[in-house]
Formats: structure tokens, C-alpha cells, sequence
């Protein structure tokens, strides 16, 4: 019974810590922290720096799935509408 309790506890202390680290983001808001989250991954932040090949193509491939995201929403929007 007392393992079970001890569980339950660090199971607490680590979701409180996670809601804790989460709610920490310097006063930004929901928002902000998207775009920054995209900004990062759009510039390739977790791929080695010092394969400079892999960054690029990861950069370009990244950002080209981006603009073509956006031209389909945008078409969608236009066909929705009854433009096309």
C-alpha cells in the first residue's frame, strides 16, 4: 500500500513540476510561444550545426512544406468561398 502511495506522490510531483516549468515562459503568451516554437523549427534548431548540408536541407524541405501548407489553406478557403 505504501508503494503505491509513493508512486502516486512522485507521479504529483512531477506533473505539478511539469505544469510549474510550463507556466514559467517569461510572461509569454500562448501565441508567442507558437510562433516561436515555429520559428525554431522552421530554422532547423535540432539538427547538427556543424553538418552544414543537413541544416540547409532541412531548412528549405521545412520550409517548403510551409508555403505549400499555406497555399492549400488558402486554396481551400477560395474553393469554400465558391471562388474556384
Amino acid at each position: 500500500m505504501s508503494n503505491r502511495k509513493d508512486d502516486g506522490e512522485s507521479e504529483s510531483r512531477r506533473i505539478l513540476d511539469r505544469i510549474d516549468k510550463e507556466s514559467a515562459t517569461g510572461g509569454q503568451g500562448f501565441v508567442a510561444r507558437r510562433i516561436d516554437r515555429t520559428r525554431n523549427h522552421l530554422s532547423g534548431v535540432d539538427v547538427d550545426p556543424e553538418d552544414r548540408i543537413e541544416l540547409w536541407g532541412t531548412r528549405i524541405g521545412r520550409g517548403l512544406g510551409f508555403v505549400i501548407t499555406i497555399v492549400l489553406v488558402l486554396w481551400l478557403v477560395v474553393y469554400v468561398m465558391g471562388g474556384g
